[in-house]
Order: C-alpha cells, then sequence, then structure tokens
C-alpha cells in the first residue's frame, strides 16, 4: 500500500477550511489545528496620525492578508480618494490580491512569500531608491522585524503601523500528540515563524516526540530555526501560499507505515 500524506494544519480556523478543501481534492488527508487567532487592535492617536500622513511614504508594506482587510478599513475611514503616493507592496500573492481588488497599484514577489523575497523586487528596491525614502510597514503587534531591519541599516526611516493581535488559542495540555495519534498524522505544517513557535509551545514535553515528524514551513529563515529548535526532518515550501505547500507535499513521498 502506497503511504499517503495526512498533516496537521495550523493557519486560522477560515483558512484551514480552504486549505484542507484544496488538499481533500488531491487525497490528503488534514486536520486542522489553529494556532493563530486575532483580534484588531483599538486605534491609537500615533496611528491616527500615520493614517492622515499617509501620502509622506514613498513606499507601504502589507505583511499578510489580516494586514490588507484591517488596512482597507482604515483607508475607508480617513482616505476615501487613496493618495497616489505611496507604492504599494505585499509579501505574497493572497494579500497582494485583496489590495488590487481594492482597487491599489500593488507589486508582490513571484519567486516566494516571504521578506528575502520582497527585498530581491527590483520593484520595491526601486522604491527605496527615490529621494528620502520612508517605509511603512503594516502588520500585527510584531513581526517581519527582519525586513524592517534591512532596510534600516541602510538608513531608510521604518515605520510600523499594528492594527491587530496575533495570539494562541487555548488548548488542554497533550491534545496536539493525542490529535496526531488518533488523525494518524505523519506530517506538521506551519505557515511561520510565530505558528512554529506556537506549535512547540503547544507540543510541551511531547516535542521530543513530534520533532520527528515531518515539518512543512515556508522560508529557508523558519527552517533553520525549525532545525535549531529540534525539528529531525525539515521541508521548505518555498512559499506560505496552499499552492506552494500542496506542491511541496506533491514533491516529497511520506515514509512507508
Amino acid at each position: 500500500m502506497v503511504a499517503t500524506w495526512r498533516v496537521l494544519i495550523t493557519r486560522p480556523a477560515a483558512d484551514n477550511a480552504v486549505l484542507g478543501q484544496l488538499l481533500g481534492g488531491y487525497g490528503i488527508y488534514s486536520h486542522g489545528m489553529p494556532l493563530l487567532d486575532m483580534q484588531p487592535l483599538p486605534e491609537t492617536p500615533q496611528q491616527r496620525q500615520i493614517l492622515l500622513e499617509l501620502d509622506r511614504y514613498s513606499t507601504v508594506v502589507v505583511v499578510s492578508k489580516p494586514a490588507a482587510r484591517y488596512m482597507l478599513q482604515r483607508l475607508d475611514q480617513y482616505w476615501p480618494q487613496p493618495p497616489l503616493r505611496p507604492q504599494w507592496f505585499t509579501v505574497g500573492a493572497a494579500s497582494g490580491e485583496i489590495l488590487a481588488d481594492y482597487g491599489l497599484n500593488v507589486c508582490w514577489p513571484t519567486t516566494g512569500d516571504d521578506s528575502e523575497a520582497l527585498l530581491a523586487l527590483p520593484g520595491f528596491e526601486r522604491s527605496l531608491q527615490q529621494p528620502g525614502p520612508r517605509v511603512l510597514v503594516v502588520r500585527a503587534d510584531q513581526g517581519r522585524e527582519f525586513l524592517a531591519q534591512s532596510m534600516a541599516a541602510r538608513g531608510i526611516i521604518v515605520d510600523f503601523l499594528p492594527l491587530y493581535q496575533r495570539f494562541m488559542p487555548e488548548y488542554p495540555d497533550g491534545v496536539l500528540l493525542q490529535a496526531v495519534s488518533e488523525h494518524a498524522l505523519n506530517g506538521l505544517v506551519v505557515s511561520s515563524e510565530q505558528g512554529l513557535h506556537n506549535l512547540i509551545r503547544l507540543a510541551g514535553p511531547d516535542w521530543a516526540t513530534l520533532c520527528r515528524l515531518p515539518l512543512f514551513v515556508p522560508s529557508p529563515r523558519v527552517a533553520q530555526t525549525a532545525r535549531d529548535l529540534g525539528a529531525r526532518q525539515v521541508i521548505d515550501c518555498q512559499g506560505a501560499s496552499n499552492q506552494a505547500l500542496l506542491a511541496a507535499l506533491q514533491r516529497n513521498a511520506p515514509a512507508q507505515p
């Protein structure tokens, strides 16, 4: 009997549902256990000032689908007609399409869904070569420090606009190992570095067992972090999208039971 993948997927619940349906269409079983949830942050006077002066930025980077959705809500409130400046960028296609559907001129890398791919995008580099470039990173309460640090190291002013908070849902002790056993799972999936840390936190002492399972991650940087934290079999999906995960699952055969 040929082994097939049976994987734990850990995106937010709504995204897990879409991903699970996609994987199921290709005969891949998945069990959803969201490791990230989110809620909007209350607006501060500083955030309001940033939004009112949006046109002073040469570049705006929107780092996720939730960031894109929350940003559009703020645009509707403060900018009935979006300013011609800045140039908009996203890290991946999913968030980019949200902004494009709204009517913004937005670009994103096609070679990956991470900060490294965005930094290598020629259009992004051109936006940073304008006189006095100033960059706004629209994100959660934390994240994308590597992206910001890379620009700050070049003397570029980088501001953050945190619009939502990410947190890990509450689960009882031992639930992760129990799910792996009950559903006969042979692979784990995380879509971000925070998701990886939450996975290990949820595993607790069971990580010593679960670290032996193949772990699918979105980028080389997250892959290295996973190895540093003890993961034995790390598979880089070369992107955080559903299609990137599907391709990685199809490229790599699971071990025989």
